[in-house]
């Protein structure tokens, strides 16, 4: 059975429980849970991580904890019971522990590792803390150390500012705002600081006790490495003052033995001083380390015989100093010791030893020497900071090292009272001695005892040093040979204090004999007393004494002997007479002198305070002893003090009347020493004094009378010094009063009380006579009034001892109201008296409620007169917050109604004047510059603003009701209420307190909705019904709208325990808010319409806060408002306008989501349901939400890092929606903006253009104004449309749309010419005639065009389930397309296949791509079919303006016939229709219909036949023109391609196919198509007969042999189709002629129609230097064409060399329909077979697009720089460029013709085969002779067999200004490689099908198969032509010049060696120029060349021709040798791989 439990209730989770069983709560370890009913062994609770899930869990699990439990029952709460700050640690790491694995994840990895380690110092301190092991000291400790690692986390974690108070989170309801600000402050601070955090609430009043900081120096030795001494050494540190040129401190000593180890075995590691109390002066001083180090041995270190061993003696050896200066630096920067080396310096000469560590300072280096190694002493040093006490508690480490506290040789700069020290530090300073008739001087050493007057030798009062034990006697150090020693060696001698008095100083010299026996002789002594007779020490001075001779056998047992003798010169001044008979005779002519210094605070030097201190033996001299006691040092009177308070109150009692004023003067002088913050220390001393010492008991009238004296002068004197120093005295002098009193009146039991109250009665009057005077004229008397002022806060303390707290406040209200308001007294005073009523009211008379209320109103009216005229800001509000906080802290005891209400009546209204004033100017910040700093300025904004809030937290409802009805009229109320409320708005826009401060910042938000629920009710009461105010109400609308939007309000962004937490404490506050604001909405009635249009876009802004209760309240709001407007106006236009304005400003701030647009449409269509306007109503909303849909897709695009196709793509939507669907014609031009600026980011300059345009479109030639809008100025419209069309024109020229610029350069002429214009119209003529130029001149690629389908429902909205079709970039292909998309959405999965998806997939959340190239349909065929325009005009017409594309894909329907598969190849056709033509706004359309039909095979060949019909005849008709002058070439070679193709068997497959009598039967209905095809193969033969006619006329006669085999094949064309086609025996006899059968099969072509000619460059370098697949057999591919290609297109800007290009690897293919099919049968692969389409490659072939990305991207190459440009003549090139070109770069098309040869396809790479008879020997010195220099970068070609012709064209480079230089092209070179014979079938054959680089077109016969001409093919083989450079020439395009043929290449096919290597495989092999290749066989004999002899040097490996002066450059070569067989059986394996692979 389950039962609640009792004491049960909290655990933390020892072992995790996976919840196993039914109902268990899954716990991790560590977790904490609340426990609620127990059952056997079991518990029921929660997890507090998810308090909303309850479960059960095994009791064992659970550790149980003490808990506090309120609120027993279904809703208790449960508190643990432990330390605050363990709690808080706790919960603070699990909120870090999710926030520490993120920074990993965003790679944050500093931070990551630092706040590890704090988690961990955190972890062990709160184990620390938990243990109960630690004193309350460490505990304090602890706490510290844990809370400064918390803010540290907080604030690097970017969380809330945690406010403390000793390291406790305080509770903000505990405290007033005021303190909770002041704790934020502090708070912050000590997190800026990270160091221990000071009482949190900063002393801004009293007196300034800030305690100067003690700097302690630890220093250690850690070794002396010196093994040159051999003996031992002591080792003295010292701090030197190089400026005053003396030791600051006392000596630190440490013995070492001869090994450098220490003499006392127990001090290992233990060699450390403190050098205590340098104060922060003296860390400024030039001060040294200084080690002096002193040997302990033989007189002389290298000489044995000096002196006995036995006999040791202190020597000098060496001085080591470090500069305190040069380290301290890096000392203070860190916590632990840092290592030193000192060098340790010897000293030249002995007598200098006193000044070597000035010598090594001074670097005098003559009189040291430096030693021979680096080694020295090494020291640690660390700098401490803090009193002893703290030092002690901090490093108790270094005092467990029994560390020798070395102090400084005077007092510190704080005097401590308990600090007794009794020290005189002598200093031996010199000596000078007579040499006594020795040859040579004395080694002198003195020894010295202190003995006590009975003649005792006093024990342990010599001390060497601190680190070594006291001892009895000193031995000085000798120094050798010197009569004058200076030892400059200081001794500190610690006599006890009983025996200072009669003790005397003895001092013996003996010389040390260096003779055998060593013996030291006693020649002379000398001696000091320590005590003068009249009892003052001996004097801070040197002393120079009387040396007396005497000998060894002197005795020194009765020193009275001696003690008579004068010891200096001022003794015997003082005894002149003086026996001579004496033992002890002084030697005058010898002297010694020694320095004393006395630090003791028991014993005096001074005689003036001897003098007082034994007055009585001095009676007629008081008057003048009383005087003297102001010259006394200070020192000397805290050392005093108690004895000489006494004495002054003897001497008053004495005689009152006499010395009266002397004492008080005197009292005053020492109270007044109190005060140096030297002495502050001793205050407690004199404080113990009055409470237990103090026995003048009539003593008081006397100071009153004094102190009343001096008051009552104050008005008449002049020098008012004494005056001042009394009233600054005036603590103490009443402390003595009151005492006085005490005494008094316990002795007489309480007589004279009246008279003593009386008396401070007057002396109260006295005080506010001085106050009231007006100081303005006299500067004294305001110092005096200041002093006073100063001091009179301290003395209450005082009065209430004596007097009630009626009574005293009231003397201080009578004090403080005497004051003359802030108007009559300067600002210095002003200061002086807001100072002294702060001191006021943070006394403890303050904190009495009964003091207070007479106080209050007195203090209440200067701060309000200061807030009035805004004076002292920061004095005031530190005023008022002291008073709010102690009014809080009584609030909690008591009532404090009364002085809240006084408080209301004096400040509210001021302090709303004083922020509204604060805060514009600190919004306007020049008002701060003079005055303050902007941090003052948020200081004392962020103070004020904390006491309004006090202030309004206090008042209770009363307080509300009083202050509105002390309202006089309905002004005042409206005043008030927009006062207040402009200052809460300020407060939420200002934001004055930081955005970490969430304590604070929620605090002022539930002080502010209280407030608003109390003024609302006042507001609705007197401004709703007649006396409506907008003002008033527009007011408290805005201030709700910016509360509710407050970001610290905003819940959504918290962790869940930060939202629990605010909503348990405050709740949600914006509902409550929410929940004011509608009803306060409701209660307008009839003037809502006053908030229509206004209010719409503030209250949209609430109703997007992600908060479902405000949206629930706040969107029928809009109802109201279109219902209000509906019956005003008879609709709702201005709310629709207004709502769609701003929704598009508030979406694209981040506000809003899909759930705010589904709650918006349903809340308001249920609303409107009810009403007459329903339909505008619902269709309103429903355009709003379509609106909020397009909204969000384009904020998401935007915000996110999404690519700029969406981003465009969203823009494009959105602004359609805003023109089609509600006419926002401002929003739309706001988005055709937007749109612009995209497209210009991504240089996308004519969809700029384009959508310039939009704008443009809308602007009309008019002189309507227009107003400013956007960066438009304001301007007529005329003048905005000529500015957008001039842009627009810019655009489509960087565009190079030229065509599309004309039309508006007309416009713009005509609008010029109107108006006279002509210098405008000459421009816009000129820009005109320049695009002209440019569309002839200038190269231009073509783009590709990729339909792309979106489909599933993770799509942006305007893409969803949608089809595109995209305008490629320059140079992208498929592939590069590809990656594009997917990398814009990386979520989304590529479709394999070109099929439309079904509805699973249009339906999943998911997104899926497909992606396929398509080709354009022009739609202006007209130019493209006229016969005379440019290639480069009709090249634009094929691209652009484009609405249709097409896509086809082969398939086969029915069987396929092996032989011949065209007879089933059907072409499925789809025709897509954009919704706008490409090139527009954007780069790509949505597809609006698509049509699907299929294409026969039948009606496919009779497409491509028509094509190439078409094109030869506009070749022909070129040439018949004479658009196409001189040069033939253009003809030869599309002749050649037909003619050759037809030969070898592309019309014959379709003869085969189609004229078979099989498919004639089988398709009756095909009849009228098999006759159109044999019309059209007529119509072929007969072009090509009228073609071979044109060709005879204008052949050259060198060229003869071509056209001669051309006519040869054209017969054997001829007679193949003779029998199929009667009537082709009629040609022209110029076409007859023999012709030799083939053995080829087919060969492959592509498409080629007027309309669909394309430039190359749609394939790019990149294809060029992509991948060349060659191919075994006859069916050649695309590809074949590339080796021209390469030639040609290699452009001067590419960076690569020709060596890069030859590491590319050839891949031979056995595909040879089309290599561009032999890529995996991917998606994109079965993409239509456009020219476009270039599918993506597998790995192995990516490499060579990788290179050809590294050409520049289109705009910036040379214009022709892809052109093959002519050799000039005169400069101007040939006629026949422009067809050349056409032919050049038309493209590999989709469509299968089986008469285009390669050279149309792509460039005119190589001319198809001839016979290599005699003409061949004609043809070669033509070529050579035209083809002048050859001038190609080396590109590497296709891999040829050896020794066929090859014809290269190659690139001149079109040099324009910013072209660069072209690279040098290479001559071909020479190596003698073996040809390759052609085939045996045909002996006859230069050119064989198999040389695919000379085979005919790409596809034979097959419809749109392949890709792209270069899309799939393999890496290019190397080559070895090298070339050198020729002069670039430039491009020119008339047409009337003539110019030599282009450069020419031809490579030999040698027709015997061929069958040698057929049996071959395929290999690739090196040889190095000049290393021939050995066959395996002997080649069979060549053919004799009769051009060999003309021409020795010209040919190279491939018979290229080249001209004479070329040079060579020897390259290696790799040749790829062709693999072998049966060609027809290769044919058909490829064309079915071919096939598959599709």
């Amino acid at each position: 059975m389950w039962s609640p439990t009792e004491e049960e209730k909290y655990g933390v989770v020892i072992c995790s429980f996976r919840g196993t069983v039914p109902q268990g709560l899954v716990l991790e370890l560590g977790e904490t849970v609340q426990i609620l009913e127990k059952c056997e062994g079991w518990y029921r609770g929660v997890s507090i991580k998810k308090p909303n899930v309850k479960g059960i869990f095994p009791a064992n699990y659970i550790h149980l904890k003490k808990a506090i439990v309120s609120n027993r029952g279904q809703y208790e709460t449960v508190v643990p019971l432990e330390d605050s700050v363990v709690t808080e640690v706790t919960a603070t790491l699990q909120e870090w522990a999710v926030l520490w694995k993120q920074l990993y994840v965003k790679h944050k990895v500093d931070l990551f590792y630092k706040l590890r380690h704090v988690m961990n110092e955190l972890i062990d301190l709160r184990r620390q803390l938990l243990s109960g092991h630690l004193t309350q000291d460490q505990v304090r400790e602890v706490k510290r150390h844990l809370t400064v690692r918390l803010d540290w986390g907080n604030e690097h974690l970017g969380l809330d500012l945690v406010p403390r108070k000793d390291f406790e989170v305080v509770d903000s309801d505990q405290i007033s705002v005021s303190d909770l600000y002041k704790m934020h402050l502090s708070s912050r601070h000590s997190v800026q600081q990270s160091t221990s955090q000071v009482d949190t609430i900063r002393q801004r009043h009293g007196e300034a006790c800030r305690m100067p900081v003690p700097h302690h120096f630890f220093l250690s030795l850690k070794s002396f490495t010196y093994n040159t001494i051999g003996e031992d050494t002591d080792v003295f540190f010292s701090l030197y003052d190089v400026r005053e040129g003396k030791q600051i401190s006392e000596r630190f000593m440490v013995r070492l033995n001869k090994n450098g180890g220490p003499r006392n075995p127990e001090k290992i590691d233990r060699m450390c001083a403190l050098f205590t109390d340098l104060s922060s002066k003296d860390m400024k001083r030039d001060l040294y380390i200084v080690a002096h180090v002193i040997r302990i041995g033989r007189m002389l270190l290298n000489d044995s015989k000096k002196g006995p061993p036995h006999l040791h003696y202190r020597r000098p050896y060496g001085c080591a100093v470090l500069s305190i200066m040069d380290v301290l630096q890096s000392i203070s920067e860190i916590k632990e010791e840092k290592d030193f080396v000192l060098k340790v310096y010897t000293c030249n000469n002995e007598n200098e030893w006193c000044q070597i560590h000035e010598n090594i300072i001074r670097k005098s280096s003559t009189k040291y020497t430096a030693p021979s190694s680096n080694y020295g002493l090494i020291i640690s040093l660390q700098l401490l900071r803090g009193d002893m006490e703290q030092i002690r508690r901090e490093n108790p480490m270094i005092f467990n090292r029994g560390v020798s506290v070395t102090r400084k040789l005077g007092f510190p700069d704080v005097i401590m009272p308990g600090d007794i020290r009794n020290d005189l530090y002598l200093t031996l300073e010199k000596g000078d001695f007579e040499r006594g008739g020795k040859s040579v001087q004395k080694n002198i050493e003195v020894t010295m005892y202190v003995l006590y007057a009975d003649g005792e030798i006093l024990k342990d009062c010599i001390s060497l040093g601190s680190g070594e034990p006291s001892r009895s006697a000193y031995h000085s150090f000798v120094l050798y040979h010197n009569n004058s020693p200076r030892w400059g060696e200081i001794i500190k001698l610690p006599i006890p204090i009983d025996r200072f008095r009669g003790s005397h100083l003895r001092f013996e010299f003996r010389h040390c004999s260096t003779k055998d026996k060593g013996e030291k002789k006693l020649f002379g002594f000398a001696f000091t007393p320590l005590m003068r007779d009249d009892g003052t020490t001996l004097s801070d001075d040197i002393h120079e004494l009387y040396v007396y001779k005497c000998d060894e056998n002197s005795t020194f047992n009765n020193h009275a002997l001696y003690l008579g003798l004068p010891c200096c010169k001022e003794d015997y001044n003082g005894c002149p007479n003086i026996p001579s008979s004496l033992i002890f005779q002084r030697s005058t002519k010898e002297t010694f002198s020694v320095s004393t210094q006395l630090s003791s605070t028991k014993l005096t030097q001074n005689v003036d305070l001897l003098a007082l201190l034994k007055w009585k033996a001095y009676p007629d001299r008081v008057m003048d002893i009383l005087g003297r006691l102001r010259h006394v040092s200070g020192e000397e009177i805290v050392k005093f003090l108690q004895d000489i308070l006494d004495t002054l109150f003897v001497v008053l009692d004495d005689n009152t009347e006499k010395y009266g004023l002397l004492v008080f003067q005197s009292l005053v002088f020492i109270i007044n020493l109190l005060r140096d913050s030297k002495y502050f220390h001793f205050r407690p001393v004199m404080d113990t004094y009055i409470q237990k010492h103090f026995a003048g008991a009539l003593a008081y009238k006397e100071l009153i009378r004094c102190l009343k004296w001096y008051m009552d002068r104050s008005a008449e004197l002049v020098r008012q010094d004494h005056i001042q120093e009394a009233m600054r005295a005036l603590e103490y002098l009443f402390k003595f009063i009151v005492q006085s009193r005490i005494l008094y009146s316990r002795a007489t039991c309480g007589m004279e009380e009246e008279q003593f109250r009386s008396s401070i009665q007057e002396l109260f009057q006295s005080i506010r006579f001085v106050l009231s005077l007006d100081s303005r004229s006299s500067e004294t008397l305001i110092f005096t009034q200041a002093a006073l002022l100063n001091s009179f806060p301290a003395i209450f303390d005082e009065l209430l001892q004596m007097f009630t707290v009626q009574e005293v406040a009231e003397f201080v209200r009578g004090t403080l109201g005497s004051m003359p308001s802030t108007v009559h007294i300067g600002q210095s005073m002003d200061v002086v008296k807001l100072q002294s009523i702060a001191r006021t009211v943070d006394s403890r008379l303050f904190s009495f409620s009964e003091s207070r209320r007479i106080l209050l109103p007195v203090v209440l009216h200067h701060i309000h007169l200061h807030l009035r005229q805004q004076k002292e800001l920061l004095i005031c509000s530190g005023i008022l917050s002291s008073i709010f906080s102690i009014i809080k802290t009584s609030s909690l005891e008591g009532d404090v109604v009364e002085e809240v209400e006084m408080m209301v009546e004096s400040l509210l209204d001021v302090l709303l004047q004083t922020l509204l004033t604060i805060m514009s100017k600190s919004q306007s910040q020049e008002a701060v510059r003079g005055q303050r700093c902007p941090q003052c300025t948020a200081e004392i904004t962020g103070e004020y603003v904390s006491c309004l809030l006090s202030l309004l937290r206090q008042m209770s409802d009363t307080h509300f009701q009083h202050l509105l009805d002390n309202f006089q009229s309905k002004d005042e109320l409206k005043e008030f209420l927009l006062k207040i409320f402009c200052v809460f708005r300020n407060l939420m826009k200002m934001s004055v307190f930081p955005r970490d401060w969430m304590v604070m910042r929620l605090l002022t938000s539930n002080i502010i909705v209280t407030t608003v629920q109390y003024l609302s009710s006042a507001l609705h009461k007197n401004f709703t019904e007649t006396d409506f105010d907008f003002k008033v109400w527009n007011s408290y609308f805005s201030l709700a709208v910016l509360f509710i939007n407050q970001p610290s309000l905003q819940l959504e962004s918290a962790t869940p325990a930060k939202r629990k937490k605010i909503l348990d404490k405050y709740g949600d506050m914006r509902v409550m808010m929410a929940y004011e604001l509608f009803s306060m909405w409701q209660n307008l009635g009839e003037h809502k319409i006053h908030f229509i249009p206004g209010m719409i876009g503030p209250f949209l802004g609430v109703t997007l806060v992600p908060q479902p209760e405000v949206r629930n309240i706040m969107i029928p709001i809009f109802h109201d408002m279109m219902d209000w407007e509906q019956r005003k106006n008879g609709n709702f236009k201005q709310v629709e306008a207004e709502l769609i304005d701003k929704l598009d400003s508030l979406v694209s701030e981040g506000k809003g989501d899909e759930n705010y647009r589904e709650l918006f449409s349903l809340l308001l269509l249920e609303k409107i349901e009810q009403e007459t306007w329903r339909e505008t109503g619902i269709s309103f909303v429903t355009s709003v939400t379509r609106l909020m849909e397009r909204l969000l897709d384009y904020r998401d695009c935007m915000k996110g890092d999404e690519t700029e196709n969406k981003k465009i793509g969203c823009t494009v939507n959105l602004m359609n929606f805003y023109k089609s669907e509600i006419n926002k014609e401002e929003m739309y031009i706001r988005y055709i903006h937007k749109l612009c600026d995209m497209h210009l980011q991504a240089e996308n300059y004519t969809e700029a253009a384009f959508t310039l345009l939009l704008y443009c479109e809308l602007l009309q030639w008019e002189d309507r104004p227009l107003r400013e809008f956007l960066h438009y100025p304001s301007q007529s419209e005329w003048q905005r449309k000529e500015g957008l069309c001039r842009k627009i024109i810019h655009y489509f020229n960087k565009g190079k749309s030229w065509e599309f610029g004309i039309p508006l350069c007309r416009e713009l002429a005509i609008q010029y010419e109107s108006l006279y214009d002509y210098q405008s119209l000459s421009w816009i003529r000129k820009m005109e005639a320049t695009y002209y130029d440019n569309i002839m001149e200038q190269q231009r690629l073509e783009p590709e065009f990729f339909r792309v389908g979106f489909y599933g429902r993770k799509f942006p909205f305007f893409l969803r389930n949608k089809e595109y079709v995209c305008r490629g970039h320059d140079y992208e292909r498929l592939e590069a397309f590809q990656q594009r998309m997917l990398s814009e959405f990386p979520q989304a999965i590529a479709m394999q296949h070109p099929n439309h998806p079904d509805d699973s997939i249009l339906q999943c959340d998911a997104q899926y791509l497909q992606i396929y190239a398509v080709t354009p349909i022009p739609d202006n065929i007209d130019v493209l079919q006229m016969d005379r325009v440019p290639d480069r005009i009709k090249s634009f017409y094929r691209v652009n303006n484009i609405r249709k594309f097409r896509y086809d894909r082969p398939f086969h329907k029915g069987p396929k016939d092996k032989e011949n598969e065209f007879k089933s190849l059907w072409i499925e056709r789809t025709t897509l229709t954009l919704t706008h033509s490409l090139p527009g706004i954007s780069r790509w359309f949505e597809v609006e219909r698509r049509e699907l039909v299929e294409v026969s095979p039948l009606e496919n060949a009779i497409q491509v036949v028509e094509n190439k019909n078409q094109e030869l005849r506009t070749l022909i008709s070129q040439y018949q023109h004479k658009q196409m002058h001189g040069n033939i070439n253009l003809l030869s070679m599309c002749l050649n391609g037909v003619i050759d193709a037809a030969v070898n068997g592309g019309i014959a497959r379709y003869q085969e196919a189609f004229f078979d009598k099989d498919y004639i039967t089988k398709h009756p209905g095909d009849a009228e198509k098999i006759t159109q095809l044999k019309e059209l193969m007529q119509e072929q033969v007969h072009v090509l007969g009228v073609g071979l006619a044109v060709h005879e006329k204008f052949v050259h006669p060198e060229m003869r042999p071509l056209h001669k085999k051309l006519i040869d094949q054209f017969q054997m064309m001829r007679s193949s189709l003779y029998h199929e086609l009667p009537g082709l025996d009629k040609l022209s006899p110029a076409c007859s002629g023999s012709s030799t059968p083939r053995s080829n099969v087919l060969v492959s072509h592509g498409p080629m129609s007027p309309e669909s000619i394309k430039l190359v460059h749609r394939h790019s370098p990149l294809n060029l230097l992509g991948s060349v697949r060659h191919s075994s057999s006859s069916l050649s591919s695309h590809t074949s064409s590339e080796t021209g290609n390469l030639v040609i297109l290699t452009d001067s800007s590419v960076g690569e060399t020709a060596e890069d290009m030859y590491h590319m690897q050839a891949s031979p293919s056995t595909s040879s329909l089309s290599s561009t099919h032999s890529a995996p049968s991917q998606m994109i692969n079965s993409a239509p077979s456009s020219a476009r389409g270039s599918p993506s490659l597998p790995d192995k072939y990516r490499h060579s697009r990788e290179m050809m990305m590294l050409l520049p991207a289109h705009r910036d190459r040379p214009s022709s720089a892809m052109y093959p440009a002519a050799i000039m003549e005169n400069g101007q090139p040939p006629n026949f460029q422009r067809a050349l070109i056409q032919q050049m770069i038309g493209p590999c098309k989709p469509c299968s013709d089986p008469n285009l040869s390669v050279a149309e396809k792509a460039v005119p790479a190589a001319p198809s085969s001839w016979s290599l008879d005699s003409g061949t020997r004609e043809a070669l010195p033509f070529l050579s002779a035209h083809v002048g220099s050859i001038l190609a970068p080396p590109v590497p070609p296709r891999s040829l067999p050896h020794g066929h012709y090859s014809l290269h064209f190659d690139a001149f480079h079109h040099q324009l200004s910013d072209a660069p230089p072209a690279l040098p092209a290479r001559t071909l070179r020479k190596s003698p490689l073996h040809p390759i014979p052609a085939s045996p079938t045909s002996p006859q054959s230069g050119l064989d099908g198999s040389n695919s680089t000379l085979s005919g077109s790409a596809s034979s016969g097959v419809s749109s198969l392949s890709e792209s001409n270069f899309g799939h093919s393999s890496e290019p083989p190397p080559r070895t032509d090298t070339m050198d450079s020729v002069p670039s020439q430039t491009w020119n395009t008339d047409e009337d010049l003539e110019t030599p043929y282009l450069p020419v290449r031809y490579s030999l096919s040698e027709p015997d060696v061929l069958e040698s290597l057929k049996s071959q495989p395929c290999r690739s092999h090196s040889a190095p120029s000049g290393v021939i290749p050995q066959d395996t066989m002997d080649p069979p004999a060549l053919p004799p060349k009769p051009y060999h002899s003309r021409l020795p040097n010209m040919e190279n490996e491939e018979g290229m021709i080249i001209e004479d002066d070329d040079k060579h450059r020897p390259l290696h070569r790799k040749v790829s040798q062709p693999v072998s067989g049966g060609k027809e059986e290769q044919a058909r394996v490829a064309w079915e791989h071919g096939i598959t692979e599709q």
